[in-house]
């Protein structure tokens, strides 16, 4: 009998599997992330796609060697593309595919938890554990990819993330009287360019786009609202489920986050511990720190519709006060000042829910108002001048 035979620990006929298991995920994960990166565009994603890759490739290292030292026969090594398509199958663009992942990640996390409850070998469970933190860090990681994959669903979870930091009214109110400033002062200039400042068909368009603007705002807004706090609900009862049916692996879990937070060990499973006895408590504060929103954060829909719509309309009947009293090229001048001013004036509110100087913020409102005037009003001169007849 050899030193490594008395001095390394038996594996039993399961536990070999696992370790197998496991290095043949870790090897998959890597080959996936590999492939992501090489057909990436986006720099900054690619570079989060190879820091994963890397990531993988030490956890498949790490399972190798102690496989060797257990002396564990290593798995047939797939290609890379029949990892990517193990790893994705069924995808359907770029969030759907980070999806597929992440959930790979997550199954990993609870595998190797479960695992880290059965193992007697120490060297096993330190690695295990290590590899638990890393390993949920990088689902949340893709997480916050796959919710940002577009310019899109960036700026919706920016309005989101904002909304919630200063009271979601704020945030909707802002949100609302930008979107109807600037719709109908587009209306206005072009329209006015059309009409050379034609007080009855001015105040018609801006009428009726006002109203249009506060019902889809409002409906838009109630909608999203309801959306929201129904997938909040819905993540609720999978958290509450999972904490009734396997209660350890919740508290796991739950300590998983705080060491992420750089909390010691020790201390988070203790933070666990006292948190999983009020399962209320354990709840609330698992979605704050999972999915980084409270319920008392979370707009109310009813609530929402009536400060978009109201919001909407306010910032929509701007442009339009200068026709009810003058028209022309008076009430085209007067209707751009005015505008613009609010244009600033919106753009400085806006500071209170993110970080920049209210200077900066509501200078880069006007200019952007400007240009948009300045073009629908120049669009409406041509229009006007192909439909003069008709005007």
């Amino acid at each position: 009998m050899t030193l490594a035979q008395e001095t390394e620990p038996t594996v039993a006929g399961s536990e070999a599997e696992s370790y197998q298991r496991n290095w043949q995920s870790e090897h998959d994960c890597a080959a996936t992330f590999q492939i992501l990166a090489s057909r990436e565009r986006n720099t900054e994603r690619k570079t989060i796609f190879e820091k994963l890759q890397q990531a993988e490739l030490r956890h498949t290292q790490k399972w190798e060697e102690r496989m060797q030292a257990l002396g564990l026969p290593l798995p047939q090594k797939q290609s890379a593309e029949d990892a990517l398509a193990q790893q994705t199958r069924g995808a359907g663009g770029l969030a759907s595919l980070l999806l597929a992942v992440e959930e790979e990640e997550r199954r990993d996390v609870a595998d190797y938890t479960r695992q880290l409850r059965e193992t007697d070998d120490e060297e096993t469970a330190a690695l295990l554990r290590e590899i638990i933190l890393e390993e949920f860090g990088q689902a949340q990681t893709l997480r916050r990819l796959r919710t940002q994959s577009s310019p899109r669903s960036a700026l919706d979870h920016l309005l989101r993330r904002e909304r919630r930091t200063t009271g979601s009214w704020i945030g909707d109110a802002i949100y609302g009287v930008n979107d109807g400033l600037g719709a109908i002062f587009g209306i206005v200039s072009g329209v006015s360019g059309a009409t050379l400042g034609n007080q009855k068909f001015v105040l018609l368009s801006g009428i009726a786009g006002m109203v249009a603007s506060a019902l889809s705002m409002g409906a838009g807004a109630y909608l999203a609202s309801k959306s929201e706090r129904e997938i909040f609900e819905a993540e609720m009862e999978r958290e509450r489920a999972e904490l009734r049916t396997d209660p350890e692996g919740a508290k796991e879990e739950m300590a998983v986050l705080y060491q992420l937070k750089g909390i010691p060990e020790d201390d988070a499973v203790k933070i666990a511990e006292v948190l999983a006895a009020n399962e209320d408590q354990f709840l609330r504060t698992l979605a704050m720190e999972k999915l980084n929103i409270s319920e008392e954060a979370l707009s109310v829909p009813v609530r929402s519709a009536v400060t978009g719509s109201l919001s909407t309309a306010l910032g929509a009947f701007i442009p339009i006060i200068p026709f009810f009293f003058m028209k022309g090229y008076p009430a085209i001048i007067a209707a751009a000042v005015i505008s613009l001013i609010a244009h600033f004036a919106v753009g400085a509110a806006k500071s209170m829910i993110t970080v920049r100087s209210w200077w900066s913020s509501g200078l880069e409102m006007t200019l952007v108002g400007a240009v948009e005037g300045v073009a629908t009003y120049l669009i409406g001169i041509g229009l006007g001048h192909i439909g003069g007849g008709a005007l």
